[in-house]
């Protein structure tokens, strides 16, 4: 069967640029919002009491404005949606939509995951192991486990912005809905999290202890990986992972800007014919057209990492450049057509690329191009009328049908 394709995304109402529709099969639009609404403080939990010590009050008033999805995970008819607090007024940063009880395409009920005092914010912004700040992306594997890195950061404007924990990588199995693993990430590894949106979860489905998870840090342009066997974090540092200055000027919207994002997408490739565990990894950075390449047994193994990138900076395999405009945030691959696709900024489109074929940008497609609804978030102006955020779905055997991709 196909792999489910779901992709968040958010617009900014109606902005019309003409450019072309493509070709192949239009993706299906799954939920949308206008504006998100507060129904946490409606959520329920079991047992658990509110002093008033315990709650953040500056969390109290729902902001709509700063609610803005940045992720979302499809598992067994759950989608898991994250909205990263980088504004104050967000009752829950990590949220799951039951599709069975939301059957209609407007205004789905998100519910904070696993509950709501998990994603609340203590009093005088203080740690606490057992709650979550800010999560990104999530990842699902195949053992049913949801997987996300918790920045601990708060990214508030104005200054104030600020560490309320470590950052820490959390592990929830969803069969029970609680926490399996929780690791926090030490200072010597990273100082502060706020560079970590990505995860990739690597893991073979007959033993679910052996598992791996691979996270790109965009600011400190590095790219960790946590053995779930090990216990243990190691990290790995190339040129490769840096941003290139060529590609660091955006247009999105008519909204013109320049990241310095460097690396910040990891996507899990097929396994290797001789082996049953070995496969490629695919990683790039934002602001970038290049694409590189390395096996997961190089990353898994914490001695290499610890030599140094003298050691094994070759096997860092630099695969080319995509072609102009193709700047990408994340990118996932599929194992049934061999598939790698792409969400590119610039363009506002899904990229592709078959794998199976060089790496040329004649050999890059498009999926699906939209200038009216698939509009990357640059200056968000909240229209509270017009369709602000939607989430869409397609096979992926359908989306690279009629592309160069096929």
């Amino acid at each position: 069967m196909d792999k489910l394709i779901v992709l968040g995304l958010l617009v900014v109402g109606a902005l019309h640029v003409g450019l072309r529709i493509v070709s192949a099969e239009k993706l299906e639009l799954v939920y949308q919002w206008s504006q998100l609404r507060d129904v946490s403080r409606g959520a329920a939990l079991p047992n658990v009491v509110f002093s008033s010590d315990s709650v953040n009050n500056s969390e109290d008033t729902f902001n709509t404005y700063g609610n803005l999805p940045m992720g979302v995970t499809h598992h067994k008819g759950f989608l898991y949606v994250t909205i990263p607090r980088r504004r104050p007024g967000i009752p829950a940063t990590l949220n799951v939509i039951d599709m069975a009880r939301n059957p209609s395409v407007n205004d789905p009920t998100l519910s904070p995951y696993p509950n709501l005092l998990v994603n609340t914010l203590r009093s005088d912004f203080a740690a606490d192991p057992k709650r979550i700040i800010s999560v990104y992306r999530t990842q699902v594997d195949r053992c049913d486990r949801l997987w996300f890195v918790d920045t601990g950061y708060l990214e508030y404007p104005g200054g104030a912005g600020r560490q309320v924990q470590r950052p820490a990588l959390w592990v929830i199995d969803l069969t029970i809905n609680r926490s399996v693993r929780r690791f926090e990430i030490p200072p010597e590894m990273v100082e502060f999290g706020w560079g970590i949106p990505n995860i990739e979860v690597d893991v073979d489905g007959s033993d679910c202890g052996r598992a791996y998870a691979y996270m790109p840090d965009y600011e400190q342009r590095r790219l960790y990986v946590y053995g779930l066997s090990e216990g243990r974090m190691w990290r790995f540092e190339h040129n490769y992972f840096s941003f290139e200055p060529r590609y660091g000027d955006f247009n999105v919207a008519r909204q013109r800007f320049t990241w310095y994002d460097g690396i910040f997408s990891v996507a899990l490739g097929g396994r290797w014919q001789e082996s049953s565990t070995e496969r490629t990894v695919y990683l790039h950075a934002m602001a970038s057209v290049s694409e590189i390449a390395v096996s997961n047994r190089i990353l898994q193994n914490e001695t290499l990492a610890q030599l140094g990138n003298g050691v094994y900076g070759s096997a860092f395999r630099h695969l080319g450049a995509r072609g102009p405009n193709t700047q990408s945030s994340s990118h996932a691959y599929d194992p049934i057509t061999g598939v790698l696709f792409y969400a590119e900024v610039n363009r506002n489109s899904i990229g592709c690329w078959n794998t199976n074929r060089p790496f040329t940008p004649d050999n890059h497609g498009i999926v699906h191009l939209d200038n009216d609804e698939m509009i990357y978030p640059a200056d968000l102006r909240l229209n509270r009328t017009a369709v602000n955020y939607r989430i869409w779905r397609q096979s992926a055997f359908r989306a690279a049908a009629g592309t160069i991709c096929e």
